[in-house]
């Protein structure tokens, strides 16, 4: 079965929350045909302004889009407005209604939890972002790089996305696949600073 993968941009995106998912499905895709396509949709379609400036063009607004099997929701700065735009709300209780599973990486967290996906689930967002979303006070909020409950993953901050992208390929293909992908992206972070880079969650 192949799945398709909508990916939800808006302007204020933060890029590595949906670039690191796209390139794991992707190659995924190329891997093994058969297994999955991913195509880009924002509010009116065409450019869409990231966080820190990169500009990409949306393959379909919200009312052209055609149905996918999975939502990749990023988080970033424009998040904040977008939890009040009626369009992306609309637009995501009506596409992930239909939805095998529906994901967010980072902020995205809230665009979920306003559509009302993550009602008495457990999720993730960023480290900086967990104490405002444990307010809304309908999220039971874990500290974990990316959970699973029922059909809506969330993964924390920014990296965890591409975490999130290789724990599904395992899950809906195979591990094997899974590590395949990791290997042909190159995914073995060692980061040079871990040790005092990584903030404390609690």
């Amino acid at each position: 079965m192949t799945r398709t993968i909508a990916f939800v941009l808006f302007d204020g995106a933060e890029e590595l929350d949906f670039a690191g998912p796209w390139e794991v499905f992707t190659f995924t895709g190329r891997l093994q045909e058969g297994t999955c396509t991913a195509f880009t949709v924002s509010q009116n379609g065409g450019e869409v302004a990231c966080a820190k400036g990169l500009r990409v063009l949306a393959d379909h607004s919200f009312a052209d889009c055609p149905q996918a099997d999975i939502i990749v929701v990023p988080g970033g700065i424009g998040t904040r407005t977008e939890v009040d735009n009626p369009a992306m709300n609309d637009f995501l209780r009506r596409a992930g209604a239909e939805c095998e599973l529906v994901t967010s990486v980072c902020t995205g967290a809230f665009l979920l939890e306003r559509a009302g996906f993550l009602a008495g689930k457990r999720g993730v967002t960023h480290w900086a972002s967990m104490d405002r979303l444990r307010e809304l006070g309908t999220v039971e909020v874990v500290e974990e790089r990316y959970v699973e409950d029922g059909n809506v993953v969330t993964a924390a901050g920014v990296s965890a996305g591409i975490d999130m992208a290789l724990y599904l390929v395992g899950r809906l293909w195979t591990p094997e696949l899974a590590r395949r992908v990791q290997k042909g992206i190159e995914y073995f972070p060692t980061p040079p600073y871990a040790e005092v880079a990584i903030p404390t969650l609690t």
